[in-house]
């Protein structure tokens, strides 16, 4: 018993560990942006050139996910997260030591690197440690919580750092936090019985994927500066799609590829990474357009522009971790999201509607919270449907899919909305109306489109997704009762 016991401790406070990493990694997706205007001042960078800081990390992470999620499942996913950390900490270490452009951008790039290696294996672990369903379900609900709230926490932590001590302690904070992570893990995280390096490494489809992807990434944050009709976006994109089509004809004749096409006949898998792809596209705009409105409409700071998002984290933190394991245990997955999906197309469809002279609690407080409760509800229940008919053997491969689509559709939801925000501002601009009006008129269209994405996420969860095989009757029944059991305990 105390030998269970003691189990039972590990896999709960290994899960800490694994959110910390995780933490860490969304955090250093947002907590730049409100850095770049000090970090510009300091560095020198030029307008078109401070773009990379961002870009370095966002090409080199959503490029590298379906290799080490693959990695994961061939030599051990503990040992590929813990490498991803180490790696990711020591590029910290070294952006915040950068006193010149070129070591920033090239440690930015290593950044993403680490952070995709280790973010790429955490949805495997975790379902491979939680295998009841409603340890899963309580499980996934803080990896969703941090994962989903990560992204406004750097808004907030981005501004208080760089307001109270400089912009290098955006990046020296993880350099503690990673140590500790790392410390941890080792003592706390088991390791899978990985497949082996024995018959052979899909070299070759390895540097297909992870080139076709940099290559994608490329083009995609070149749209915003360049547009979607330019060479500097075409060559790269067209040549990424040819080596994505080669990957997959090239995958399909060897014997040990490094994706085999069965994961491609999980229905599951496919339709929810599409549908969360979709709402991410939503989710993500709501963090770019919002902040910029914020700040160029509303004349927020960037500590004011971190606490306007608190309502739509402080949603998302509740319902991961109190409220949707518990829908899940009792309703299913799919009657869950569906509700989640409605309030998050709610949520987007009202900042379609905020005005120039806008107020923050009657115009933007109930959109941030319809997101909240929406993006709590929803995630979790993706994930869940995602792998649910993914196999042991390619849980890695399976949870780096789920991120691999996250991060694109994050990446080109950015790029487009932000593309097509811009061009319809400077429309209006030319046709001479005042800035704040055409910079509102130009997020009303994008947050129009993000809400069409919603929308059509909505459809294809009705339509095609598919509840996985549930429990019989009676256990379903035991269990409900030991929850209620467990909380009248509590």
């Amino acid at each position: 018993m105390s030998a269970a016991l003691d189990g039972e401790r590990r896999r709960w406070v290994a899960l800490v560990v694994l959110c910390l990493g995780q933490l860490m990694i969304v955090l250093d997706a947002t907590i730049v942006n409100v850095a770049l205007p000090s970090i510009q001042h300091d560095l020198g960078f030029t307008q078109a050139s401070l773009t990379w800081v961002v870009n370095a990390y966002l090409i080199a992470f959503g490029s590298f996910l379906l290799l080490a999620g693959r990695l994961g499942d061939l030599v051990g996913r503990k040992r590929v997260f813990l490498g991803g950390l180490a790696l990711f900490t020591t590029a910290s270490a070294l952006c915040g030591l950068a006193q010149g452009q070129g070591l920033l951008i090239a440690a930015r790039f290593v950044q993403g690197v680490g952070g995709a290696v280790a973010s790429s294996v955490i949805i495997a672990i975790i379902v491979t440690e939680f295998r009841e369903r409603r340890e899963q379900a309580r499980a996934m609900g803080v990896f969703t919580f941090v994962a989903s709230a990560g992204g406004s926490i750097g808004l907030l932590a981005g501004g208080v750092l760089t307001h109270l001590l400089d912009w290098h302690w955006i990046f020296f904070i993880n350099v503690p936090i990673g140590l500790v992570a790392i410390g941890f893990g080792l003592a706390l995280i088991e390791e899978s019985e990985g497949a082996g390096l024995g018959q052979g490494v899909d070299v070759a489809g390895a540097a297909l994927i992870t080139l076709a992807g940099m290559l994608l990434v490329y083009a995609i944050v070149q749209t915003e500066s360049h547009g979607w009709g330019s060479p500097q976006t075409l060559v790269p994109g067209v040549a990424a799609l040819a080596m994505i089509g080669a990957f997959f004809a090239y995958e399909a004749r060897i014997e040990n590829p490094i994706m085999p096409p069965r994961v491609f006949a999980l229905r599951g898998l496919m339709t929810a990474n599409a549908v969360r792809g979709l709402l991410v596209v939503g989710m993500f705009s709501s963090f770019f357009l919002g902040a910029l409105y914020l700040e160029h409409v509303l004349g927020f700071s960037p500590i004011r522009t971190g606490l306007a998002f608190l309502p739509m984290t402080l949603a998302i933190g509740a319902l991961s971790v109190a409220v949707t394991p518990r829908l899940l245990t009792r309703f299913g997955p799919k009657p869950t999201l569906i509700p989640g999906l409605a309030m998050a197309l709610a949520g987007l469809l009202l900042f379609t509607r905020v005005p120039v002279e806008g107020d923050y609690w009657r115009d933007l407080f109930p959109a941030f919270l319809l997101l909240g409760l929406g993006a709590g509800t929803s995630f979790m229940p993706l994930i869940t449907l995602a792998m649910s008919e993914v196999p042991k053997a390619d849980a890695g491969l399976g949870s780096g899919l789920i991120n691999t689509a996250q991060q694109m559709a994050a990446a080109i939801g950015v790029a487009a909305l932000g593309t097509v925000a811009a061009s319809r501002t400077a429309e209006l601009l030319a046709g001479g109306d005042p800035k704040p009006a055409a910079l509102t008129a130009g997020f009303h269209l994008s947050f129009a489109i993000a809400a069409a994405c919603v929308a059509l996420a909505i459809v294809l969860a009705v339509t095609v997704l598919r509840s996985p095989a549930r429990e019989s009757e009676a256990e379903e029944e035991i269990g409900v009762r030991e929850e209620l059991l467990a909380d009248e305990m509590v």
